[in-house]
């Protein structure tokens, strides 16, 4: 029998809220027209009612930068923009999605939730041998989480209707290339 969790990945205010700067560009329109925000909170009502932790990915950086990369394509905007500061309002988890204080918090400051962070202890600790995921952008930290799971063991399942990428099109190329590593399911038919 496996011992599941759900990793909610970067699922911040300053990505998909709608009045943060990713919400209500490219990122926000695919949150509100795939309801990425009402999936995932039915998922995370099923992952409960069922006894399974919930642990919440976010990406941040200390307010001077340091951990940030300097050569990341991805995360040199941050510094520029002021964006993935801890510890503002930015990096906080979607009020709706109803993060509770014993949830797990994950802080990464790398595209994989595994790299230099707190996951791996906490999936060991707890036995954990399935994960189950879902989040924003597909094609960046599902993707990495999906792989690098796959290649620590762990068997992963994608919510595919709680991802979103910068397109349709994006998010449906990432889909394709990620079933070959995990099952994928819906926030209507996820079985934790």
């Amino acid at each position: 029998m496996s011992r599941s969790i759900y990793l909610v990945l970067d699922m911040m205010n300053d990505l998909v809220h709608a009045g943060g700067p990713n919400g209500k560009a490219a990122y926000g329109e695919q949150v509100r027209s795939r309801r990425v925000l009402e999936n995932t909170r039915r998922a995370i009502d099923k992952a409960r009612a069922a006894g399974v932790p919930v642990g919440f990915v976010r990406v941040g950086f200390s307010s001077d930068y340091r951990e940030c990369p300097p050569n990341s394509p991805i995360f040199s905007g941050a510094r520029k923009n002021g964006i993935f500061k801890l510890g503002t309002w930015g990096t906080e988890v979607h009020a709706d999605l109803g993060q509770q204080a014993g949830d797990f918090d994950i802080v990464k400051h790398r595209v994989s939730p595994f790299y230099g962070t707190t996951l791996e202890p906490i999936l060991r600790a707890h036995g954990i041998t399935r994960i189950v995921c879902s989040g924003i952008s597909t094609n960046a930290v599902v993707q990495a989480t999906v792989r690098e799971g796959h290649d620590r063991d762990y068997e992963i399942v994608v919510i595919e209707d709680a991802c979103c990428a910068l397109s349709a099109d994006e998010h449906e190329g990432a889909m394709k290339n990620l079933q070959r590593f995990c099952r994928i399911a819906t926030s209507s038919d996820v079985a934790f």
